[in-house]
């Protein structure tokens, strides 16, 4: 991947890719806005912060492959990086750590955190990704189903009328 290399900076890469590439989503029809299908990006806004591609330490949360009601951590594995700088092994660039379906909130919160903190990843999107973690597990959760309501006033005293008068 180009943001490996040692003699290219990310804000290069940012400033050469910012107004088109693979992941950028563009809408007219909004008002000109423009997003990011990047699975780095926590807030999937295109944006120089936000962008997973471009920087060395990414953080990415989606929903798992193997079980949709659990959580998957992706980051970027900065020891498979060669000296040289190009990667060296493409199928461990990265690095997954699965959050059960039966992990509590408030747990997957902690260990997103311990996660991230122990390796040095970037201290500024710890609120972005414990939003994107939360509103993913607020979409995973299943609706109860709403019950019928109950006459009130008026009708609620034709109702118990009609039901005295009937036994």
């Amino acid at each position: 991947m180009a943001t490996e290399y040692e003699n290219i900076s990310t804000d290069l890469i940012w400033l050469c890719s910012r107004g088109n590439n693979s992941m950028l989503l563009k809408r007219k029809s909004a008002g000109g806005v423009t997003f990011s299908r990047d699975p780095l990006n926590l807030t999937n806004i295109h944006n120089r912060k936000y962008e997973g591609f471009i920087d060395t330490k990414a953080i990415g949360i989606n929903p798992s492959p193997r079980n949709p009601n659990a959580l998957t951590l992706t980051t970027k594995n900065p020891d498979s990086v060669n000296p040289a700088g190009a990667p060296s092994q493409p199928a461990k660039l990265y690095k997954t750590h699965h959050f059960p379906a039966n992990t509590h909130n408030r747990q997957i919160y902690r260990q997103l955190i311990k996660e991230t903190t122990r390796q040095g990843y970037r201290v500024d999107l710890r609120q972005e990704m414990i939003a994107r973690a939360s509103a993913l597990r607020q979409a995973q959760r299943t609706k109860k189903p709403t019950p019928e309501r109950k006459p009130r006033g008026r009708k609620a005293l034709k109702k118990l009328a009609e039901a005295q008068g009937k036994a």
